[in-house]
């Protein structure tokens, strides 16, 4: 009975490291609820402005890798930003299943709003700063082992 105990000590929640990524996840998305609401955004839709913020124009492709979403979740998140006047979507010529999306004036000016929302998040995690950066370097390695495997 002891032996095959031991062999679903996998099997507990406390011994999962996906559990707590999960649960911080879905927290820190909370913690941002409040700063994104008064910026009219989702947290979808602040991603997707965080790229357009540094880059000012960038392909659907791009952003999708970027973010790390699908184009059925980019989708109706680009639409709602466009006509919100944050970005605008235009059809590329070369290939017209692709969008150029380009950061707007308005959109640009929204940026000066957010600024504060990064050190606010951080400082909520409690984290020194040796901390955070091992925390972002070990969950960045960690996406990047599992992207590279086949399923």
């Amino acid at each position: 009975m002891t032996e095959e105990k031991g062999n679903y000590d996998a099997l507990k929640l406390q011994n999962q490291v996906c559990f707590p990524l999960y649960a911080c996840s879905k927290e820190l998305v909370r913690q941002y609820g409040p700063h994104l609401k008064e910026l009219n955004l989702t947290y979808t839709q602040y991603i997707v402005m965080l790229v357009l913020w540094e880059k000012e124009t960038v392909s659907s492709r791009e952003l999708a890798a970027c973010t790390h979403l699908d184009y059925g979740t980019l989708t109706p998140v680009l639409k709602r930003l466009d006509q919100a006047g944050y970005l605008t979507r235009q059809r590329a010529a070369e290939d017209e299943r692709l969008l150029t999306l380009t950061l707007t004036e308005k959109g640009r000016q929204l940026k000066a709003s957010a600024v504060s929302i990064p050190p606010t998040i951080a400082e909520c995690m409690g984290l020194s700063a040796e901390e955070f950066a091992a925390l972002y370097k070990l969950t960045y390695k960690a996406l990047k082992n599992m992207e590279e495997r086949e399923i």
